[in-house]
């Protein structure tokens, strides 16, 4: 059961983690040269970070079946103080990640302690199945390498709820994104715990893409783990910068 207890507001430094430097907008180079003051934080980071709160105040309830949407507003950037902010909703709970830049929310994530029932596969270009091992980057610490040392997931040995939109990210990466790309939009759906450790199947298809201040593809993820379905995403991404 999901704790009836009032998510609270929380605050951390950003920081980027290594293996996003794979993708130059997260180092500082890399991101002037997509006009950009500094490297931004990753997108699944600000997530974690969102998380916080909910995982908190919900417990294993939300991280088994809960889920929500998130939309990156405006880059975090590496070094900044992070404030998520937490304002009731209908349905739900909002947490915004505020920052000290002029413009405000950098991010939004609309949690529900209960998430939609896992929906189909839609039509589309079919991509490659991923499989890959649920430990190190994909683990149940990927909030602790982010300096955050909130321990239920470790305590409990399942994987940390960033990494789902993290695998669906290594899938842009790997086989969507030509050069630097932005994660912009997630909606991500849990089913089940997953044990940490254990090896996921990444299932995607592309169901869409447009132009928007740059490429867009948007993607349906299905991530197994013993033959069973513990996250979906619809997921969203600037493929290719303008």
């Amino acid at each position: 059961m999901i704790r009836p207890t009032n998510p609270q507001p929380w605050s951390i430094v950003a920081q980027n983690l290594p293996e996003h430097a794979r993708n130059r907008i997260h180092t500082d180079d890399g991101a002037r040269e997509a006009g950009f003051p500094r490297a931004l934080v990753a997108g699944v980071t600000t997530y974690a970070y969102l998380t916080h709160p909910i995982a908190e105040a919900w417990g294993l309830g939300w991280v088994s079946s809960g889920g929500g949407e998130v939309r990156f507003r405006r880059p975090v950037f590496d070094g900044d103080l992070v404030r998520c902010v937490v304002e009731p909703i209908d349905g739900g709970v909002a947490v915004a990640a505020v920052t000290d830049e002029p413009e405000q929310p950098r991010a939004v994530f609309r949690a529900v302690a209960r998430a939609e029932a896992q929906a189909a596969m839609r039509p589309g270009e079919l991509l490659p199945v991923k499989r890959i091992p649920l430990d190190a980057e994909w683990g149940s610490d990927y909030g602790a390498r982010a300096g955050d040392p909130f321990d239920l997931y470790v305590r409990n040995g399942i994987v940390h709820p960033a990494v789902w939109p993290a695998l669906a990210n290594h899938v842009v990466h790997t086989e969507v994104a030509r050069g630097s790309w932005i994660h912009t939009r997630s909606i991500v759906r849990h089913h089940a715990l997953a044990p940490a450790g254990d090896t996921a199947e990444v299932r995607s298809t592309v169901v869409r893409r447009f132009e928007s201040h740059g490429e867009r593809a948007v993607l349906d993820v299905h991530i197994v783990v013993n033959d069973q379905v513990v996250a979906s995403l619809e997921h969203e991404a600037i493929v290719a910068l303008p």
